[in-house]
Formats: structure tokens, sequence, C-alpha cells
């Protein structure tokens, strides 16, 4: 009888053994699956924020407001291509400006845009102290949709071109609208290459750093944080170089960018093992 009891408690020990392993793991599991989602998520978030980065510049240098000179022609990767823009007022600052893709179009660059970016410019783009504020009106690109607010503050000094670029209330949607994450968060951009030819936009090169907060639509948050100075080629529509440590609770992820090389993979490995592959927007 003795022996009956021990081996039921026995047994029954190993079966409620055996269900905590299987739970620990399955929790593990979501953990680390959460934690890839929310590096790509992190990925395709830091391409459009380039973007929006890229047609503000654009915008600014087709319209002469740069410097404060009258506009001049520029090299640019003709972005604006389709667009419909309107400044107003013409003379004076602040300037109100209005980037419009209608309802959809591919502009000369190849990628494909719909909506609206609003821009409140304080004064000229590379004047030290300019502020953008950008907002979105049912704005997609490349069938995400954007949200959120940028502010773009130019903290240039006669060490070189620099910015900053702080997302507020940020809010992407996936192509077909079936899930979402939000993030916040501030980097800091500073122009290493293409100074000297400031008429030509095309062989501009920047370095990225800075952290940002990702989160999902239930409420977990990962902190991404550059851990290798993100390059940027203004030719390049995506980060081509650089690392970002994405932290979860007992797991993390280092998104890598490559090489250098203009194109739109990247990888993500958790816990330092066999990376996988993801395409960016």
């Amino acid at each position: 009888m003795k022996h009956s009891k021990f081996f039921f408690l026995l047994t029954a020990f190993l079966v409620v053994a055996a269900l905590a392993c299987k739970k620990d793991k399955s929790t593990t599991d979501d953990e680390i699956e959460t934690t890839f989602q929310l590096s790509e998520d992190q990925a395709a978030g830091e391409s459009l924020a380039d973007d929006a980065n890229v047609l503000f510049f654009e915008v600014a240098a087709n319209a002469g407001l740069m410097t404060g000179r009258t506009a001049q022609n520029y090299e640019t990767t003709n972005s604006l291509s389709c667009a419909t823009v309107t400044i107003t007022p013409q003379n004076t600052f602040p300037k109100t400006i209005v980037i419009d893709f209608g309802s959809g179009c591919t502009s000369m660059d190849g990628i494909a845009r719909s909506g609206k970016i609003n821009i409140s410019l304080s004064d000229s783009v590379h004047h030290p102290g300019a502020v953008a504020i950008m907002s979105f009106d049912n704005y997609f690109v490349e069938d995400y949709k954007v949200e959120g607010t940028i502010t773009w503050t130019n903290t240039s000094s006669p060490n070189g071109i620099s910015w900053t670029r702080t997302i507020a209330d940020g809010k992407i949607t996936a192509p077909g609208g079936n899930y979402y994450w939000l993030h916040t968060g501030s980097k800091t951009v500073q122009q290493t290459a293409g100074a000297n030819t400031p008429l030509n936009f095309l062989d501009d090169v920047y370095s990225i750093t800075g952290d940002h907060t990702v989160t999902n639509p239930a409420g977990k948050s990962r902190t991404a944080t550059i851990t290798e100075v993100l390059e940027k080629k203004l030719i390049c529509h995506n980060v081509s170089k650089g690392k970002i440590k994405i932290q979860g609770p007992n797991h993390f992820a280092i998104l890598d960018y490559g090489d250098g090389t203009c194109d739109r993979v990247a990888t993500i490995s958790i816990d330092g093992n066999t990376p996988r592959t993801i395409l960016l927007p």
C-alpha cells in the first residue's frame, strides 16, 4: 500500500514537472518570437522614417529652403516626381509644406506612396536650430500606413551637418491592415560624406545613433539600441550597414543591416544563434 502511494505521488510529481517544463518552453518560445517580430518591426520603421526624411530634404532643396537662397538644380533621387507640393507662405517663415501623393503613385525612385505629409518648417533647413515637424494624413509607403509625429531639429556646428529626429506617437500598420506596432524614440544623424558637393544629394552618406521603443498590439515592448552606427546612403532606400540590439526580458536580438550593399536584406539573430533573413520595405 505504501509503495502504491509512493508511486502515485512520484507519477503525479513527474506529470506536474513535465507540464511546468512544457509551459516554460512555451513561454520562452513566445518571448523569442515577440522579440523577433518587434525587431523586424523596428527595421521597417527605420526605413519608413528615413524615407520621410529624404522627401523632406528633397522638397526643401527644390523650393530653395535649404540655405535661404533661391532654388538651385540639385541632383536627387526624384522621390517627389509624382507628388504635388504646396508651400505657404512664399516669402516668410514659418512655412507649411504639404506633400501630396494623392490616391497613390510610384515615384522615379521606384517607391509607391499615397496620402499626404504635412510639414511645419521654422527656418531654412541648414540653419542651426531650424525645426521641422512632420505629420501624416492617410499616408502609405509600399502599403505600410505611417502615423505619428516626427520632429527634425538642426544641430549642425562648424564641425559638420547634423540633426536629431524624434518620433512621438508613432504607429505603423502593416500591409493588409491586420497588424500594427507603436514606436517612439530619438536618433542623432550626422552627415559623413557629400558635404563638399552640396548640390548633389546622391553622394550624401549619414551615420545614425540612438534608441527606440517598439510595442506590439498586446502591449509587449522591446528597447532597440544602435550598437554599431547605422550607415544610410541617400542613394539606398534602406540603411545598408550597422547593428541594433533589441532587448527582451530574457533574450535579445541583433538586427544586422549587412556590409554596406544597397539592398532590402537584413538579418536577425536571437541570443547569437543562427540568423534569419528579413526583407525591408
